[in-house]
């Protein structure tokens, strides 16, 4: 009877330490999760809450660095990063800006999704659950940056949001769908070849 008391009373004890939060379920993203493919919708809401924009689009990474986000309403765009530059193609201006890797990527949403140190550039911290899913909050080590927070959402061990909130107090939140993970990722997707006539930016 003793030592099932006792077992009883170090289950307990155990089941809070336990529980996984929303760091541990980001760690275990950038750990285990080396490629992935997904839809998103995007809400931007304004600092005091009266406008909202709306996009939608697709997004595939692989581990290093390496990621293409496509919007394709209400305007197409294209970001793609070969793991050296990232390409921001807007169609509609037919303009394409090129950064070098290591000035583009620094502490920003790719960062956490396809890096490969989140350690490096956020400070990590749980949050309370909300809206059914586990949050991690990462605050960027270089406060020089426009990007104030950024909170990644888990249902489970499956990406689920991601909240931007940037220096001006605006909120950008993109709700993904259709996840797949450890997925074949073919090279050509995460290069970018700026068409014919398009005005290229380099910085």
């Amino acid at each position: 009877m003793k030592r099932l008391l006792a077992l009883a009373a170090a289950m307990l004890l155990a089941v809070p330490g336990a529980r996984a939060d929303g760091v541990d379920a980001l760690r275990a993203f950038a750990r285990d999760v080396q490629s992935a493919r997904a839809q998103f919708g995007q809400t931007v809401t304004s600092p005091d809450g009266a406008r909202k924009k709306q996009s939608s689009g697709r997004f595939e990474f692989a581990r290093p660095d390496r990621f293409r986000f496509v919007y394709d309403k209400p305007y197409e765009q294209q970001i793609v990063a070969d793991g050296q530059k990232v390409w921001l193609y807007d169609v509609d201006l037919n303009q394409v800006t090129v950064r070098a890797m290591s000035q583009a990527l620094g502490a920003t949403p790719a960062a956490l999704l396809a890096g490969a140190a989140i350690d490096k550039e956020f400070t990590l911290s749980p949050q309370p659950e909300r809206d059914g899913l586990q949050w991690a909050q990462a605050v960027p080590r270089n406060p020089e940056g426009t990007i104030q927070a950024i909170r990644i959402g888990f249902k489970g061990s499956s990406l689920a949001a991601l909240e931007i909130v940037d220096s001006f107090g605006q909120r950008s939140l993109l709700q993904f769908s259709a996840l797949e993970t450890n997925v074949r990722v073919a090279d050509d997707s995460f290069r970018f070849t700026p068409p014919k006539g398009a005005d290229v930016i380099q910085q």
